[in-house]
């Protein structure tokens, strides 16, 4: 595992990742009220062991509640969050199966959050930051479909994608 912490200070979460060819296994350090907002991965599997601390997952409509030592494995294709609903720092590792561009969007994010871009909902906080939002989003829209509150239908989020961009140009 790398030493290199890469820390979100709106998700209140710190990763550091292992990456190979077939898997990306991550270490994510959740802060309480830390965690990420609904999401899919459309082809790539993540299964999820609690470290230390206690963690809940969100696996289609249903909240898992997850303590040490518990796995939770969340098919690709599968809308999913987590979040560290408990008083002490969540330690969770992640395997992604197959990783795609997850550590670079995710690292990405982070920067994002740690230049004050995004709310502690994962929400942009201006114009600008919405504009790097969706240019992050679309750079890795074929490993993940975000699900700001509210969600836009994907056809609708691709069509904005497609005008931020030529916005951008």
């Amino acid at each position: 595992m790398s030493d290199e912490l890469i820390h979100d200070p709106a998700l209140r979460q710190s990763y550091r990742f292992e990456p190979t060819p077939d898997v990306l296994v991550m270490e994510d350090i959740v802060e309480p009220g830390g965690g990420v907002t609904p999401h899919v991965h459309p082809t790539m599997e993540e299964r999820f062991e609690v470290l230390e601390g206690r963690a809940e997952f969100l696996s289609g409509r249903r909240w898992i509640r997850a303590e040490k030592g518990d796995k939770v494995v969340v098919p690709a294709g599968t809308r999913h969050a987590f979040r560290n609903a408990g008083d002490t720092t969540a330690r969770i590792r992640c395997e992604a199966s197959p990783p795609e561009t997850l550590q670079a969007f995710l690292t990405e994010v982070a920067e994002l959050s740690r230049d004050g871009g995004i709310s502690h909902r994962g929400l942009p906080t201006s114009v600008r930051a919405f504009k790097r939002s969706i240019a992050i989003a679309r750079r890795h829209r074929d490993m993940v479909e975000l699900s700001f509150p509210p969600a836009p239908p994907r056809p609708v989020q691709r069509l904005l994608f497609r005008l931020v961009a030529r916005g951008q140009a």
